[in-house]
């Protein structure tokens, strides 16, 4: 069952605790993304870029000479030189007209100088600070889109959760219609009946047929996706398959596993291969039985069942004798029977409402938060569709 089927009923906007709702979390992010683009915009978009990618520059230089460039060796006067000729070179470059440009000449001011300190570079960055707003504009834009980003997919989450969610509850009141007084044992009768006579004809089957056999048929269940059989290990199929050991029966294997070597000497081909193979995988071959042979409970829907039955026909037909393959055809007959949907639902909502699930349905909360998920996955997707920049 669903995780949302025992989950807070949500109120109109999807809020169950006093934390930000998806949907609140994406309009916040679009908003604070465009108010980062309209102040960018109010100071000329290209312009603040051009500031920025300056500022971003200066900085990195003064960042990449500060410990070379202080002191008083011949390469420290080495790097100073480097460092004032590139940092020259990127004011001039700059744009007359650039945000801030005033800063990169002040900064430009405070390392012309023969001998730099490091509190030249302290002051360079001081003198810059004009322009890293443009930069923290810049930045502020990037951050809000990646917050916008996030919030998209928070909300694409939340409609996938909503949706497992709507699911749950329109199942809850499917069930909450179903008729809990209905004959049910007229399914679980004749299910009952074939269950416990293919369990018994499995038990048969494993005592009398050859772990060769019983590998076989294991095998042959890949192509049936109803019979979920676990298919044996490589080692131990090919130890079945090649050796005259595979002759014996899984109970027969299980017994000589624990026998002492000497004791094996006149009853198996190989006694160490035998003990290699066998003891290694004693859980899997213990665990062979007849349960993906057997019919669930509550029972399936009808289609579903009747598919079921028929891949199961062949193995029953394979493993045990009539009566039991006729308890598997009352079973499938009973799926065509005109009450079969009505005793299916009410078998279900018995074995699957819980007390808390009764009492919701009775008082209309299933209804309730129903129609409240129905309307936030509504404005999720109102808000989802809105184009938001990349």
């Amino acid at each position: 069952m669903s995780d949302h089927a025992h989950a807070t009923a949500p109120s109109a906007d999807g809020r169950t605790t006093d934390e930000s709702t998806p949907l609140e979390d994406l309009e916040a992010a679009r908003d604070r993304f465009e108010r980062a683009e309209r102040e960018i915009d109010d100071h000329g978009g290209e312009a603040v870029e051009q500031a920025a990618d300056a500022y971003r520059t200066a900085i990195e230089l003064l960042d990449r000479y500060v410990d070379r460039a202080t002191g008083t060796g011949r390469e420290n006067f080495k790097a100073y030189v480097q460092l004032e000729g590139q940092f020259a070179s990127l004011v001039d470059s700059l744009p007359d007209d650039l945000r801030g440009r005033d800063a990169f000449e002040d900064a430009l001011d405070a390392i012309d100088k023969r001998r730099l300190s490091e509190s030249d570079f302290d002051r360079a960055r001081g003198k810059l600070e004009p322009a890293q707003r443009y930069a923290d504009l810049i930045d502020e834009r990037e951050a809000a889109r990646e917050t916008l980003d996030d919030a998209r997919k928070g909300a694409a989450l939340r409609v996938r959760e909503i949706d497992d969610a709507i699911d749950e509850r329109e199942r809850l009141l499917d069930l909450g219609d179903a008729d809990l007084e209905a004959p049910v044992e007229k399914l679980r009768d004749p299910i009952e009946a074939y269950n416990d006579a293919v369990r018994s004809a499995m038990a048969t089957y494993l005592d009398e047929a050859s772990t060769r056999e019983v590998f076989d048929l294991l095998e042959r269940s890949r192509l049936y996706p109803f019979v979920d059989f676990e298919r044996p290990p490589e080692d131990l199929r090919a130890y079945v398959q090649e050796s005259p050991d595979g002759e014996y029966t899984i109970p027969e294997l299980l017994e000589y596993a624990d026998y002492s070597r000497s004791k094996l000497t006149h009853l198996v081909a190989d006694a160490d291969e035998l003990k290699r193979r066998v003891a290694t995988q004693q859980t899997y071959l213990e665990a062979i039985g007849a349960g993906p042979l057997t019919l669930p409970w509550p029972p399936e829907p009808a289609g579903v069942l009747q598919r079921r039955a028929r891949e199961y026909r062949p193995f029953v037909e394979r493993i045990a004798g009539e009566e039991t393959v006729a308890a598997l055809r009352r079973v499938s007959r009973r799926t065509h029977e005109t009450d079969y949907d009505r005793l299916q639902t009410a078998a279900e909502a018995v074995v699957q409402l819980s007390p808390d699930e009764r009492d919701r349905l009775a008082n209309g909360r299933v209804a309730d938060e129903l129609e409240a998920l129905r309307e936030e996955r509504e404005r999720l997707q109102a808000a989802l569709e809105v184009e938001d920049p990349v």
